[in-house]
Formats: structure tokens, sequence, C-alpha cells
């Protein structure tokens, strides 16, 4: 690792997640990936990650209970949802960009979360 803020990336779609590892590595980011929340996890406890790029929707560990685990258990953690369809039971307290999206967009809000946070 190059000491650049690590991004990491939950994403259950394999294409989705490693395009954009792919991406992100090409653009100068310090990238890890994850399937699932349950990977995530694993990530998290393993690595210093600075910001989580996340699809809100996965058949394990997604949705309103992951939501909720980064808000309970990572509350300092800095947080990016993706999602193609959203329906939470309650606000999302992180941004959201929806599916497709743009890979340069996403990039610029990455950089600009990194940025603010230092």
């Amino acid at each position: 690792m190059s000491g650049a803020p690590l991004i990491l990336i939950v994403e259950d779609e394999d294409s989705i997640r490693l395009t954009l590892r792919d991406y992100l590595k090409k653009k100068g980011h310090e990238v890890l990936v994850a399937s699932d929340g349950v990977g995530a996890i694993k990530q998290i406890l393993d690595h210093p990650v600075h910001l989580i790029v996340t699809d809100y929707r996965m058949d394990i560990l997604g949705g309103d209970y992951w939501i909720r685990f980064l808000r309970e258990f990572c509350p300092e953690q800095k947080v990016i949802i993706t999602s193609g369809f959203l329906q939470p039971e309650f606000p999302i307290p992180y941004p959201v960009v929806y599916k497709p999206y743009d890979y340069a967009e996403l990039e610029g809000l990455i950089r600009r979360t990194i940025e603010e946070t230092g």
C-alpha cells in the first residue's frame, strides 16, 4: 500500500466490483474489495479503511441491516452508498449514488469526500 487513503468497494455484482476497482486503481487510489457485508467487515477489521463505497442491496448482510451496522458500529467511517433500487425503512445517513452511475462522477465524489475529511 502506498499510504494513500484506502477505499473499500462492497458490491455483490462481480463485473461492477472488479471494473470499479480497476478504474479507481488507474486513478491512483488504493482499493480493496468485498462481495458482501460479511466480507466487508473482515476487510474493515484487517485494514485501515478510509472510505467505503458500498452497494445497498446485497444477499448477505445488505440493505437496511448493513446501513444500520455501519451507522452503529462504524460511526466515524466515511461511506458512499450505491444502489439501483433503494427502499430503506429509515433515512440513509450517507450520500447515495444511483446505478447506472458514471465512474468519473463517482470518483469525483470519492475524491471530494476524502478531501473533506483529510
